[in-house]
């Protein structure tokens, strides 16, 4: 028995030192990966691509070689305006657009320089969307476009932002992209009118909710200059811009002159009354001489033509479009009456300067295609390509007081 039990220690000893002493089998985090499949994958996308899809088509544009336009902002007469800021993926073009305005109103009047929240505009302006839906039963249009003068029936109603206190960006979120917050809101109204269920607060807070997952929540209070403010406040105390202040100069046919109308076009989603229609010649006198006497303005109209290039960062008319001297309210009215005249964008004319006897305009644009050419942002317009293809501005009414006084 004992020889036994000596031989049985030995054995632990010996073996069982070598199995403590082993090494054990460790996992690791790995990222799994089937290459073949996923060359698979990429050779049937570029077949399938090549068998299904038809050839995108060209565009028709004008020829620019050989030509020279003055595109050296340096040249241009400006006024003060904060610096170029880009949408992203959105159709933001009517904020981003009025609240620089307002921004370079607040410097004109005030001397103040400040950078505002443009998503705080649309956030509220969704919220309105979202109640117009409800109480129209479905029939008002919800859509990422607005006006001009949405910007300020907001901010008269909700007050405004700082943009360093409400940027509308998510943390680490490098651009704006609001392809799935708009999907997300979409889906949700059609689901509240395909099951009838037209309750106001459920809607409100359900695109709240919505809003507030995808760009933030806004405050409801803030710090601002060791002072602690509300939007309304913000807006009442701070910015000091009445918003009773602002009107909006249109020119179309289809209305009478000389009387506030309906804009007719799909983001008035609002159907407001309250565009002054004048005639086409003097609504092109008042936009030069308001910029000749260090106005900036808020405008909107077509940038989709030929000659309105991304590259040469230029918008001007062809003459096989149509001659400058053609160039009238029946060529203007046509174009918006068969729809290739749309009010497509937003932008803020910041600045001019006379080549020729002939107007060019400066904008400040947010949208993608203003950022392909040499001055990110800023384009160089015509003064015909006004004319023709931009429909409507904002401005404060003692700017045009002339024009007040002959409305009825």
């Amino acid at each position: 028995m004992v020889k036994i039990s000596k031989l049985i220690i030995v054995f632990l000893v010996v073996f069982g030192f070598n199995l403590v002493a082993q090494e054990t089998d460790k996992g690791k985090f790995v990222k799994k990966e089937n290459k073949f499949y996923k060359n698979h994958l990429k050779t049937m996308n570029e077949y399938f691509d090549k068998i299904e899809k038809t050839p995108k088509k060209k565009s028709f544009v004008l020829d620019l070689k050989g030509k020279k336009f003055p595109a050296i902002l340096a040249d241009y007469k400006t006024q003060w305006h904060n610096p170029v800021e880009s949408q992203g993926s959105s159709g933001m073009c009517w904020s981003f657009s009025t609240v620089s305005f307002l921004e370079s109103e607040m410097y004109r009047i005030h001397k103040k320089k400040i950078k505002l929240s443009q998503l705080y505009v649309v956030y509220c302006e969704y919220i309105e969307k979202a109640m117009g839906y409800v109480q129209t039963r479905g029939k008002s249009l919800f859509a990422e476009g607005s006006e001009g003068n949405a910007v300020t029936k907001d901010i008269k109603k909700y007050g405004i932002i700082p943009y360093k206190i409400y940027s509308g960006l998510p943390s680490g979120q490098p651009n704006h992209d609001h392809r799935r917050l708009y999907r997300e809101m979409k889906t949700f109204l059609k689901s509240i009118k395909k099951s009838n269920n037209w309750n106001p607060e459920y809607v409100k807070a359900t695109i709240k909710s919505i809003l507030n997952h995808h760009i933030g929540t806004p405050p409801t209070s803030f710090k601002w200059k060791g002072k602690t403010y509300t939007p309304l406040s913000f807006y009442k105390n701070y910015v000091k811009l009445d918003m009773d202040n602002y009107v909006e100069i249109m020119s179309y046919m289809q209305q009478p002159y000389y009387k506030q109308v309906e804009y007719e076009v799909p983001d008035n989603w609002w159907h407001d009354k309250s565009y002054y229609n004048i005639p086409l010649d003097e609504y092109m006198t008042i936009i030069k001489r308001l910029v000749k006497e260090g106005y900036t303005l808020s405008i909107g109209g077509d940038v989709s033509e030929p000659g309105y290039n991304a590259i040469a960062e230029v918008g001007i008319v062809p003459d096989f479009d149509i001659p400058s001297k053609y160039i009238n309210e029946n060529s203007r009215q046509f174009r918006f009456s068969n729809k290739t005249t749309t009010d497509d964008h937003g932008i803020h004319i910041v600045g001019y300067q006379i080549v020729e006897g002939k107007y060019w305009f400066v904008i400040k644009d947010s949208g993608s295609g203003a950022r392909n050419g040499k001055n990110v942002g800023y384009r160089f317009i015509h003064e015909d390509y006004v004319k023709l293809k931009w429909m409507g501005f904002t401005i404060h009414k003692d700017a045009v007081k002339d024009i007040l006084k002959k409305v009825k």
